[in-house]
């Protein structure tokens, strides 16, 4: 299984702090003057009192320069300058003067405007490392009331309406982070009632799902998997990637569904010289796949409006991930109708597989597809991304070797060769608006309304 270096986001260290100087001013020398001071002409003094013969003591009036007469630095006047230079020269000096201290009062609103100047910088810095409280970190989110519309979200409905409002119970939702859009990344810790599995959930909701408009309608759910280790972080949930940012964007542009994100820890433990679990029910171990493909989906469904109908749930995942969610859609092609699998292995190769060869068989990607394809459906849309820079050189051989065997009948796949892209979810989350997630919104619903 291969592993995602680059794409883990940083759970133990605040963001990246803002780049820039260090906010001193280099002074320079001026132009041609070699670096030495500028040499200023005297001033004359007073004129009015005369030598013993005859003549001012101060030497006669400055002349002005002319145009030809080069400055102290060798450089010629221009005209403003030698006009400039002329009047500044003629004027009489006066005796030297010290140099008149502010008032009180000016100190007092130099000292008070330094003093909310730092203040300010401070604040800023602390909210930028989400120092309390100077942050909205940890405060409570909710997600059953548009902005602006006191109604609640859930309401009377049709049995045959498309949209499943909120089933409860609710989720406590803690802010993990606040978007520039006023959005926010919230996380819950899950007891997954069907898996058994305690773990953590990130999740998020475009700006639409809080307009009054859209205050009844449902919308589409993507289920956004971690490579790597997995635990106890999922690296979606870091605004650093921009993958919520980017399904704004796309969404606004018209490339995307404006998906609600679910983003939940992929390992039930730590990475211990690479143990991962396949995202599936391995005989003897916390059953992940039941976590990933039922607990997970009932949580949002307990407190997000979304379709009832597989054409409102997708996954997409790098690496591990990739592989998680390509494995989730062909083993419930009934609940799940499409995913985005970036740089993914093929299949299963967890070492706790051992001894257990048919469980992992039925875990197995070719097998599930092969199965699909002898049923004849349900249709399911695969949008493949790898990098031709993959740290693992089969990667890319294997998807296509998969495409070519399995992408036929009711399994639709697409397939996007990043040029020079790595095995990193910095690679992928760009490169989804190339192709993926196109290819996947196409034929998914929402929002919808009854």
């Amino acid at each position: 299984m291969s592993y995602e270096p680059d794409g883990h986001y940083p759970s133990h260290r605040g963001s990246y702090p803002p780049q820039g100087g260090d906010g001193q001013h280099q002074g320079h020398p001026p132009e041609g003057s070699g670096g030495h001071h500028q040499q200023y002409p005297q001033q004359p003094q007073p004129y009015g009192r005369q030598s013993q013969h005859g003549h001012s003591p101060y030497g006669a009036p400055p002349q002005a320069p002319s145009y030809d007469t080069p400055r102290h630095d060798g450089r010629p006047y221009d005209e403003y300058e030698q006009t400039r230079t002329y009047e500044r020269d003629y004027q009489p000096a006066s005796p030297p003067q010290r140099p008149r201290r502010p008032s009180r009062a000016r100190r007092w609103i130099i000292a008070g405007a330094s003093v909310l100047a730092l203040a300010g910088i401070g604040a800023g810095v602390m909210a930028h490392y989400e120092i309390p409280p100077f942050t909205d970190k940890g405060k409570d989110v909710s997600f059953d009331t548009p902005t602006g519309d006191s109604r609640p979200s859930g309401q009377k409905q049709s049995k045959s309406s498309k949209v499943l409002m909120p089933t409860g119970p609710k989720a406590s939702f803690k802010n993990a982070k606040t978007l520039d859009d006023g959005t926010h990344i919230a996380v819950t810790t899950l007891e997954g009632g069907k898996s058994g599995f305690k773990g953590k959930v990130w999740v998020w909701a475009p700006k639409q799902y809080f307009e009054s408009e859209y205050a009844n309608s449902g919308f589409p759910v993507m289920i956004a998997l971690p490579g790597g280790p997995g635990y106890p972080t999922n690296y979606w949930m870091g605004a650093d990637l921009g993958l919520q940012t980017s399904i704004a964007e796309w969404s606004k542009q018209g490339k995307s569904k404006p998906f609600i994100l679910a983003m939940p820890v992929l390992n039930p433990g730590p990475d211990d010289g690479g143990l991962y679990w396949d995202g599936s029910d391995i005989p003897g171990q916390p059953k992940m796949g039941t976590w990933l493909t039922e607990d997970v989906p009932n949580l949002i469904k307990a407190n997000f409006r979304t379709i009832k109908s597989r054409d409102g749930w997708a996954f997409m995942g790098s690496s591990t991930g990739g592989f998680a969610s390509l494995k989730a859609v062909l083993k419930h092609p009934d609940k799940f109708k499409a995913a985005i699998a970036s740089g993914p292995d093929i299949v299963p190769d967890s070492r706790l597989w051992k001894g257990h060869e048919k469980e992992k068989a039925q875990n197995n990607p070719k097998v599930l597809a092969k199965e699909l394809i002898a049923k004849g459906g349900p249709d399911v849309y695969l949008a493949f991304q790898v990098g031709t820079a993959e740290s693992n050189a089969n990667t890319l051989p294997d998807v296509k070797s998969f495409i070519a065997a399995y992408g036929k009948g009711p399994i639709h796949t697409s397939l996007l060769e990043i040029q020079g892209g790595k095995h990193s979810a910095r690679t992928y989350v760009p490169n989804m608006g190339k192709g993926p997630i196109q290819f996947i919104s196409e034929v998914m619903e929402g929002p919808v309304s009854d």
